[in-house]
């Protein structure tokens, strides 16, 4: 126990002075594997670690679900998803802002990424929405929790990335995202009509858009729909696995972008790239997530952890309480994949002996992942559009981005409450 308290206290440190987190994992576990066990089986532990997540087919979705994303967004869908929002919904009050909600959702279903959706999305809806006089911090706001919803509606690169941590089911984790996923979208839609209503002001209406408009706009998100639509149905009707899903979902998007007339070999051959330095970044986070797990495992702090609670016997309600505190302490300091993989390993052991479902676990802890990415001090969606509309204080966006907060907090409480939220879909199609 007491050699897994300095481990971390070490991490923290190194994080500090700034090395990557996946490094630091990565040595902090070897390390204390050497000190305990002996410098050859950790060696030896390093290489098989290494080799069995590289090798690994499971891991394997990872790129593909990237490089999806990557095709859909030069294909322009950011801008089409706003435009089928707008004209629908946009002449209501608030309307814009909803429209932007609706939008990001979509985005983030073939995303993935919540900082990506947040940072596509916000060039493309922010200055349409400050045209029609909203407040910036509204305006912020709403792409900011849009956002979020790309690591919780499947194809989810968190959701992955637990799933291999805890050996769930990743089919069975995306089923249990889209009804909490859902109503995410409907909640911050809520949110924007609350606000629009108290202050009509910060989110006046937008135009009207004629029957014709809006039926037009649907064909620019029809391919993308129908291509969400194969996967999802591909996955829950047991036709192919996730895996096959995210090869079909990359070759779909290739040839969606391919038609869209806007793609190019510099273009495809930047998406590639991209998608390969940012695997390779998240293969050395996840081999240095499992070697530092590895480590606390022989050091015994997750034992002491549950003997802890098996001895106190705390109500199952007290024990997720303690971990929504952890985890919004956390977010001031980590971001969302750190956060992840640092945890995850630890506290699914404790979660699992406690009698919780892992499933449900997973998105009781994405759901709290969000919630750090738009809260202050730390906010990573709030930073990323801070970098692109300088003209717009940080304090005003947080200030924007509260009424999601608070309605990400009802979110939480209600799967929490309601454990079937997050349940059904898994239970009904495995």
């Amino acid at each position: 126990m007491t050699s897994a308290l300095i481990a971390f206290a070490a991490l923290f440190v190194l994080l500090l002075l700034g090395l990557p987190i996946g490094i630091g994992m990565g040595l902090v576990g070897t390390v204390g594997f050497a000190l305990m066990i002996g410098f050859s089986p950790a060696m030896n532990m390093l290489g098989q670690t290494a080799y069995d997540t590289v090798v690994g087919y499971n891991l394997s979705v990872l790129p593909l679900f990237i490089l999806m994303g990557h095709f859909v967004s030069q294909a322009g869908l950011s801008r089409k998803l706003f435009e089928a929002s707008n004209a629908w919904v946009g002449h209501l009050k608030g309307g814009l802002a909803v429209a932007s909600v609706l939008s990001c959702g979509g985005f983030s279903a073939v995303c993935g990424s919540s900082m990506a959706t947040a940072a596509t999305m916000g060039r493309v809806v922010i200055p349409t929405m400050r045209s029609y006089g909203y407040a910036p911090g509204i305006a912020a706001g709403a792409v900011a929790a849009g956002g979020t919803l790309g690591i919780l509606i499947p194809p989810s690169v968190l959701l992955v990335v637990y799933g291999l941590l805890t050996e769930q089911d990743i089919g069975a984790l995306f089923a249990a995202g889209i009804v909490p996923g859902v109503l995410g979208i409907f909640l911050y839609a809520a949110a924007v009509v609350i606000v629009a209503h108290v202050a009509p002001k910060m989110a006046p209406a937008g135009a009207r858009s004629s029957w014709s408009v809006r039926f037009r706009s649907l064909k620019g998100v029809l391919g993308v729909g129908l291509l969400f639509s194969v996967i999802m149905v591909g996955i829950y009707g047991g036709i192919f696995t996730p895996t096959e899903a995210a090869g079909i979902g990359a070759v779909g998007a290739f040839l969606i972008a391919l038609f869209s007339g806007a793609f190019s070999w510099a273009i495809f051959r930047d998406a590639v790239i991209d998608t390969v330095l940012t695997t390779s970044v998240m293969f050395v986070l996840v081999i240095g997530a499992i070697v530092f797990t590895n480590f606390v495992n022989i050091a015994g702090f997750s034992q002491t952890i549950s003997g802890l609670i098996a001895a106190y016997d705390p109500a199952p309600l007290t024990i997720i309480l303690v971990l929504v505190v952890v985890y919004l302490v956390l977010g001031c300091f980590l971001e969302s994949l750190s956060m992840i993989l640092l945890t995850i390993p630890v506290f699914y052991p404790i979660i699992s002996a406690a009698g919780f479902d892992l499933v449900w676990f997973g998105i009781f802890v994405v759901i709290l992942v969000e919630i750090s990415l738009i809260s202050p001090p730390v906010g990573l969606n709030i930073f990323v559009l801070n970098s692109a509309f300088p003209d717009i204080k940080l304090s005003t966006m947080f200030r924007g981005v509260l009424p999601f907060v608070g309605a990400d907090i009802l979110r939480l409480a209600l799967v929490i409450l309601v454990p079937g939220l997050a349940t059904f879909l898994p239970r009904l199609f495995y």
